[in-house]
């Protein structure tokens, strides 16, 4: 019984508090995007990425980028700065990628190079003199 009047802790009509409103939407929202960052990791297992696919990768460039800078450094290998204006000079375009690599027993620089007319050209610069010693797609 709802006692009413001057002395009452009640007054007028006991209103219905909206626990379903605020509340409940809240602990939906939580809950779908719990849900969803549970399914992240098998999405991007198959897409071929996570767990280790892109880090592995990652790790490998930071490598190839660290054995660069240190061949720089003790002037085993010429820096990117200086082939990139040589190559441009040749074909003018821009670098689209670059990696370190082993090939015959040399260090070269593979680089990826997109000329100026849109054609996809890979150089293989000697990474110690700077001196192109292959080139695919000219």
């Amino acid at each position: 019984m709802v006692a009413t009047g001057a002395n009452s802790i009640y007054s007028g009509s006991i209103q219905r508090i909206g626990v379903t409103s605020g509340a409940m939407k809240r602990a939906a929202a939580i809950l779908s995007i719990i849900a969803i960052g549970a399914a992240l990791p098998g999405i991007a297992d198959a897409q071929g990425r996570g767990r280790g696919g892109d880090r592995d990768r990652d790790r490998g460039e930071r490598s190839e980028q660290d054995r660069a800078r240190g061949g720089v450094r003790q002037g085993s290998m010429v820096p990117l700065e200086r082939v990139i204006p040589h190559l441009n000079r040749r074909t003018p375009g821009q670098m689209v990628d670059t990696r370190v690599q082993e090939r015959g027993g040399q260090t070269v620089y593979r680089v990826r190079w997109r000329s100026a007319d849109g054609r996809g050209i890979d150089y293989l610069v000697d990474a110690a003199t700077g001196r192109i010693v292959g080139v695919v797609g000219e």
